[in-house]
C-alpha cells in the first residue's frame, strides 16, 4: 500500500512538474507578444484614453497624442522656429509648469513624480510656474497629448484623469514637450521594424508616418518609453508593428524612460548629466544640435 502511494505521488508530481514547465515554456514563448500582453502598453493606454480627443471645440488638432498648432498641420512647428527650452547659465534647463486643480492629491503626486524623474539623470528641471511666459500647462482634457517642443506661452499637456495619469504616460507626454517624437517614426525605423498598414484601423495610418528625425547618434530603442506596442491601432487583433529581424522582441512595454531615452535628452540639451551605468552601443557622434530641429 505504501509503495503504491509513493508511486502515485511520484507520478502526480511528475505530471504537475511537466504542466508547470509546459506553462513556463508557453509563457516564455508568448510573453509580451500577444494582444492580451499589450493591454498596458503605452500605445494601448493612449488609444483608450484618446477615444474622445478632438470632440471639444476648445482643444487643438491632435494627431495620435501629438497636438498640432493651427497653421502647421503639415509640418511640426519645430521646423519653423527653435523649439528647445532655453538653457540657463548654470547648465540646467528650467521648464516651468502649472498643474490644474482638476487633479486629486494622488494624481498630483504621480504627475510630480514624473516631473521630478527628469532631474535624476538629466539637466532638465521642471519647476513650478513663477510668472514666466513660456510654461507647460498640465490639465485633464479629453485624452493624453502634448505639443512637440516648446511652443510658447502656456502650452497644454493633457493628462486625462480617466486613463492618462500613469508614470510612463506622464514621462511620454513630457518627452514630447521637450522635443521628442515616437520611436517608431524614426528616420531609420525601416531597419528595425516593419509597419503593417493592412492591419491598421482606417484613418489611423498617420500614427505610423516616418519623420526625418535627428537621432543624435543613438541606436533604435525597442525599450523606449516613446515606442508603441505591436498591436497599436490594430483593426483585426493582428500586429501593426513587427520588430525585425527578431520578430519576438518585446516593444512598447516600457514603464519608465530607458537609458537611451535619458541619453538623448542629455545629448539634445547638451547636459553634463549622465545616466548611471549606461550600457549603450553608441553610433558616431552627431553633428551639433540645431535649435530648429526636432526628434
Amino acid at each position: 500500500m505504501i509503495t503504491q502511494t509513493v508511486v502515485l505521488s511520484a507520478f502526480l508530481c511528475s505530471v504537475h512538474s511537466f504542466t508547470i514547465q509546459d506553462s513556463l515554456e508557453k509563457s516564455d514563448q508568448y510573453s509580451g507578444n500577444t494582444i492580451e500582453d499589450d493591454d498596458f502598453s503605452i500605445s494601448t493606454l493612449l488609444e483608450r484614453a484618446n477615444a474622445n480627443v478632438g470632440k471639444n471645440f476648445d482643444e487643438p488638432l491632435v494627431i495620435g497624442d501629438i497636438a498640432v498648432p493651427t497653421g502647421f498641420q503639415n509640418a511640426d512647428p519645430c521646423t519653423e522656429r527653435g523649439c528647445l527650452w532655453p538653457k540657463s547659465p548654470d547648465g540646467n534647463v528650467y521648464v516651468p509648469y502649472r498643474i490644474s486643480r482638476q487633479f486629486s492629491q494622488r494624481e498630483r503626486e504621480v504627475i510630480i513624480q514624473g516631473l521630478r524623474s527628469f532631474a535624476q539623470s538629466t539637466c532638465i528641471r521642471f519647476t513650478p510656474l513663477n510668472r514666466q511666459r513660456d510654461f507647460v500647462n498640465i490639465q485633464s482634457r479629453s485624452g493624453c497629448y502634448s505639443f512637440v517642443g516648446r511652443r510658447g506661452n502656456g502650452q497644454i499637456v493633457s493628462l486625462n484623469r480617466r486613463g492618462c495619469v500613469f508614470h510612463s504616460i506622464v514621462q511620454h507626454e513630457l518627452l514630447h514637450a521637450l522635443g521628442f517624437n515616437h520611436e517608431q517614426t524614426r528616420s531609420d525605423r525601416d531597419n528595425h521594424v516593419r509597419i503593417l498598414l493592412q492591419n491598421v484601423i482606417p484613418g489611423m495610418e498617420h500614427n505610423f508616418r516616418k519623420i526625418q528625425t535627428r537621432n543624435l547618434g543613438t541606436p533604435y530603442d525597442y525599450s523606449s518609453v516613446m515606442h508603441y506596442g505591436r498591436f497599436a491601432f490594430s483593426k483585426n487583433r493582428e500586429p501593426t508593428i513587427l520588430p525585425i529581424p527578431d520578430n519576438d522582441v518585446v516593444i512598447g512595454r516600457a514603464t519608465q524612460m530607458s537609458p537611451t531615452d535619458i541619453l538623448r535628452i542629455n545629448r539634445l540639451y547638451r547636459c553634463n548629466s549622465t545616466a548611471p551605468a549606461l550600457q549603450i552601443q553608441l553610433l558616431p557622434e552627431p553633428e551639433p544640435v540645431q535649435r530648429n530641429h526636432f526628434l
